[in-house]
């Protein structure tokens, strides 16, 4: 990454890396550990990787972790691991959301930095809870918002902070995905089985699995706080026990003597032709930027009354904000895997900086368990505006 100086005398040793869930068939704890190699920042010794212990260790073994280092619980994991002379330094927890909270907190409390998947926990009060727990326990707490990690989400933040749209009027945020058109978790498929199960996910399914992605983005990239919304829910799949389809109105917070911004958010996984169709739009008195995932490495700006630019990563335009977190010249893709390890790269400055008792580079940007209380709020705040007709309910 563009922040590592070429004329770095010593590099810092690999972050001691643990992961709680994650084992065969689970598709996000594979990208976890791909994020953590890419700038080589971690090494994985330690798992609890299922609640199964003959599938923990099949697990383990599969990916070379030590069996004395391999545990069939997380408690066990979290205890023996901080007696370790050579134990972790930090856990990946990649579980379904239910098991957030009591996994974190096992590690935090033993002075073990957590980096967890999103949403922070299944309901607000454990939200709530766990925060108090992090800021208590002194170790640092990361949430794997990873689309906040592509550089040019980076550059318009870094564009909108500097003002360059004038004060901000709409902000347009939408994650649509097709595939769960059909009642597939009626068919025993793993990753949707537990995505719409209330005890597992928690009160949102499409709001908590990508809306809060979505609204994560629009809040980072504009700066912008949530003061409240109206949700209109929808669970179109006959007998879907959770939404698959959410249209949201957001009023935020003013800032200084500007006049509120209002939004929009439409987060689907029932619609057709879409596979993560991940888009932000911000307008201001001044101009308007758009970026898509599909195609990550442009952003549009247009400058009011003037020709849309197109800003390339690396390219002609773009700021020092992406350029810290962009690995490779301008006309070379980087994608979803490469965002993902930028979450896990920062968290690694973050987690060197503590260990050597200096303050964090102010430019190191991550998502923390603040972030997450506020996505879990979005959540619950939408099921009970939706609950209500859609009434506006402050978040």
């Amino acid at each position: 990454m563009a922040i590592e100086a070429s004329t770095q005398q010593t590099r810092q040793p690999r972050i001691r890396l643990g992961m709680v869930g994650g084992g065969a068939g689970a598709f996000i704890g594979a990208v976890h550990r791909i994020a953590a190699r890419i700038d080589d920042k971690y090494e994985l010794i330690a798992g609890a990787l299922s609640s199964t212990p003959e599938k923990a260790m099949a697990s383990g073994a599969d990916l070379g972790l030590a069996p004395d280092r391999t545990y069939s619980s997380y408690r066990e994991m979290a205890i023996r691991e901080a007696k370790l002379k050579n134990g972790i330094e930090a856990v990946s927890i990649v579980t379904p959301n239910h098991v957030h909270y009591d996994a974190a907190k096992e590690f935090l409390r033993r002075g073990i930095h957590v980096i967890c998947d999103k949403p922070l926990t299944s309901n607000l009060a454990d939200a709530k809870k766990l925060k108090k727990v992090a800021d208590e326990s002194g170790a640092l707490f990361i949430l794997t918002h990873n689309y906040t990690g592509y550089p040019m989400i980076r550059q318009a933040r870094e564009m909108i902070a500097n003002g360059e749209l004038g004060d901000i009027r709409l902000v347009q945020a939408e994650y649509p995905q097709d595939w769960l058109t059909e009642a597939v978790e009626q068919q025993g498929a793993k990753q949707a089985v537990w995505r719409t199960d209330p005890a597992q996910s928690g009160a949102g399914g499409s709001t908590g699995d990508i809306g809060t992605h979505a609204y994560n983005l629009g809040c980072f990239v504009s700066g912008l706080e949530l003061d409240s919304l109206a949700a209109d829910l929808d669970s179109f799949v006959e007998g879907r026990r959770l939404d698959d389809n959410a249209h949201v109105m957001l009023r935020y917070k003013a800032k200084g003597s500007e006049k509120p911004a209002k939004g929009m958010l439409w987060c689907s996984q029932v619609a057709p032709g879409h596979e993560n169709g991940l888009k932000v739009r911000v307008y201001g008195t001044k101009g308007g930027i758009e970026w898509v995932q599909a195609d990550p490495n442009y952003l549009w700006y247009t400058p009011f009354g003037e020709a849309k630019r197109l800003i390339t990563r690396n390219g002609a335009g773009s700021g020092p904000a992406a350029a810290r977190v962009s690995r490779i010249p301008s006309g070379h893709p980087e994608g979803y895997l490469e965002a993902f390890a930028t979450i896990y790269t920062e968290a690694a400055h973050a987690i060197n900086a503590h260990k050597a008792g200096k303050a964090v580079d102010k430019a190191v940007v991550y998502p923390t368990v603040d972030d997450g209380v506020k996505g879990v709020a979005f959540v619950e705040a939408c099921v009970a505006s939706s609950k209500r007709n859609g009434a506006w309910v402050k978040v």
